[in-house]
């Protein structure tokens, strides 16, 4: 997958101008090793899963800073949390010095802290997901997210073309986007590798950052938590299926969390009209890796599964957090709403550019009476719209302050 160009790159380039430390963290096998090389083609790089190149560095890593102070890839960095440290010392003798370091990571727990306690301020930081949806098809980033780069204003996409067809999205929303895969184009291989995938996730990665685990019974977890994509999470109904306890259903939440297989949406509780739900909503990030999980092998069958819906606001959030990721723009956050009272909205973005609720359908048309929560909620907040996003055919305007936009603008 060399030759796929990644929204990320030019973010990365230009953090490494900023930053003597850039690290890109994301799940396995999602490119966060081409990217790095890609950035930076003739750096020395060193895999830390590699014994010979685990060794050549921790061996006597002072010395080997002093052989390569700079323009170094070191992969997997979590393998060898004494590094951070050491790195931070190194860089820290020229500080001045920018685009010294790229170093990445599939674990975030464990990661995250040690940067954070060691290269704060030191390092610009990238999550790299799987491949949305304009990189698998080589083409720009939709201009929808020129949206945010200001205050919201909708009226330059109102003339345009979607940039990619409602069956062009439904190919990355069945199969998700995990590059090697995907691009392969060969289903036996995507079935095999998934399986490969799982197997090797639980049975190395996870059992490797987590020697204690019962890898059994986080398999009975995973399995069940996919089939509670798209929903808010009850950790002691969770734990009483699996038969752990509540506090280990907690572990587990954290580690696949942390490993970026699955996000928690916290709920939006700036209302002060109603009573809001508080606890988190979850799903497994790659709607691909959704679907294998819970044997979903054709989109026929998607369409005549529950999961269906949870399924495409799955796949729509994640495409709009990837591409959001890939821009500039910064202290932004994503939240789900849903009130006591069974009022709900699948995502709401909270940034610089305001307070943008989004309403997310998996048909070509909605209704008037499924937009009451967020008509109710863009009153309450006085916002200047809502977005409605859909399988439709244009832009449109739903009313004076909704606007329904085709998912291929995404």
């Amino acid at each position: 997958m060399s030759g796929v160009k990644r929204n990320l790159a030019n973010k990365a380039s230009k953090l490494l101008e900023l930053f003597p430390v850039v690290a890109i963290l994301g799940a396995r096998q999602v490119g966060k090793t081409t990217l790095a090389r890609n950035l930076v083609s003739d750096w020395k790089y060193l895999d830390l899963e590699d014994p010979d190149d685990f060794d050549l560095i921790t061996r006597n890593p002072k010395l080997f800073f002093r052989q390569y102070p700079h323009h170094v890839i070191i992969d997997e960095a979590q393998i060898y949390p004494e590094l951070f440290p050491i790195l931070r010392g190194i860089v820290d003798l020229y500080r001045s010095e920018k685009g010294r370091f790229i170093i990445t990571g599939s674990s975030s727990p464990e990661l995250l802290s040690q940067i954070s306690e060691t290269l704060a301020g030191r390092i610009g930081l990238i999550e790299l997901g799987t491949l949305k949806a304009n990189e698998y098809y080589q083409k720009p980033l939709s201009p929808f997210y020129e949206l945010f780069a200001e205050k919201l204003s909708i009226q330059n996409l109102i003339s345009g073309i979607a940039p990619l067809s409602n069956s062009e999205m439904q190919l990355l929303w069945f199969k998700g986007g995990y590059p090697e895969p995907l691009l392969e184009g060969n289903p036996l291989f995507y079935q095999q590798w998934m399986e490969n995938y799982r197997n090797t996730y639980i049975n190395r990665d996870v059992a490797r950052l987590f020697p204690r685990l019962n890898t059994v019974a986080y398999r009975r977890f995973l399995t069940t938590l996919s089939k509670l994509s798209g929903t808010v999470i009850n950790k002691n109904d969770l734990a009483r299926a699996i038969e752990v306890s509540e506090g280990t259903i907690r572990e587990y939440i954290t580690i696949v969390e942390g490993t970026y297989l699955w996000r928690s949406l916290p709920s939006f509780e700036r209302n002060i009209v109603k009573s809001v739900i508080k606890m988190p909503k979850g799903y497994i990030r790659d709607t691909g890796l959704l679907h294998y999980l819970t044997r979903i092998g054709t989109f026929e069958e998607l369409f005549e599964d529950t999961l269906i819906g949870s399924s495409f606001e799955t796949f729509v959030i994640e495409e709009i957090i990837k591409g959001l990721q890939a821009t500039f723009v910064t202290n932004w956050y994503s939240y789900y709403y849903r009130t006591r009272n069974g009022a709900e909205i699948d995502l709401i973005l909270d940034g610089p550019f305001g307070l943008l609720p989004i309403e997310i359908k998996y048909g070509a048309s909605v209704r008037l009476k499924q937009l009451t929560a967020l008509t109710q909620f863009i009153e309450e907040h006085d916002l200047p719209l809502g977005i409605v996003i859909n399988q439709s055919e244009s832009i449109e305007w739903i009313t004076p302050k909704i606007v329904q936009i085709p998912v291929g603008w995404i």
